[in-house]
């Protein structure tokens, strides 16, 4: 009988450990599920964060757009009586303006770069040449200095890729109507990289 009872013992005891390892095995497995969601849960709110803040970023400002379109504040017969007296009474097809080459220090910590930036200016038709030149040569002073400042302020990350460049373009083109024409309809339709060099 003591075999039977010994016996009896060690199948009770190996039913108390296949049952220990089964319940062992399923916390792994639960585990690794828990894991898995985590990290799939970390990923998609990563893209939503990256999107939303792309959107922010990168995208345009719609109330202003809207007010425009609208008639708001800057109604089209405030901005023709604030445009400066460039036109000669002509219309002509669009013409070009070459700045000289800007030369600035990139904002990279630990390393000396440089970027150099030559730019065409691409001026509506609505502006005479003549005048438009001569306008823009006195201003040229202050639009070299914002190109210098903007530019020092941009990182390597800020100018790779097509979409960083586009973003620039635009960047320096509102930048430049406001300088020029503060208070008038924007007379620089795009800017044209001629140079855009990093050392």
């Amino acid at each position: 009988m003591a075999d039977a009872d010994d016996t009896k013992e060690q199948e009770q005891e190996q039913e108390e450990q296949e049952d220990s390892k089964a319940e062992s095995s399923e916390k792994k497995a639960s585990a690794g599920r828990l894991q898995w969601i985590i990290v799939a849960v970390v990923a998609i709110v990563g893209a939503g964060a990256g999107l939303g803040l792309g959107r922010l970023f990168g995208g345009s400002d719609t109330t202003e757009t809207a007010q425009s379109a609208e008639g708001g504040p800057n109604k089209p017969e405030d901005i023709k009586a604030n445009i400066p007296d460039l036109t000669g009474g002509k219309s002509q097809g669009t013409w070009y303006y070459d700045l000289a080459p800007v030369v600035a220090n990139l904002d990279e910590p630990g390393a000396t770069r440089y970027i150099r930036l030559t730019l065409t200016l691409e001026i509506d038709s609505q502006v005479d040449q003549k005048k438009g030149i001569a306008f823009i040569e006195e201003k040229k002073p202050v639009l070299t200095n914002w190109l210098t400042i903007y530019l020092a302020g941009l990182g390597l990350e800020d100018i790779r890729g097509d979409k960083n460049l586009k973003r620039i373009q635009s960047q320096i083109v509102d930048a430049l109507n406001e300088k020029l024409f503060p208070d008038a309809k924007p007379q620089v339709k795009r800017v044209l990289f001629k140079e855009f060099a990093i050392q």
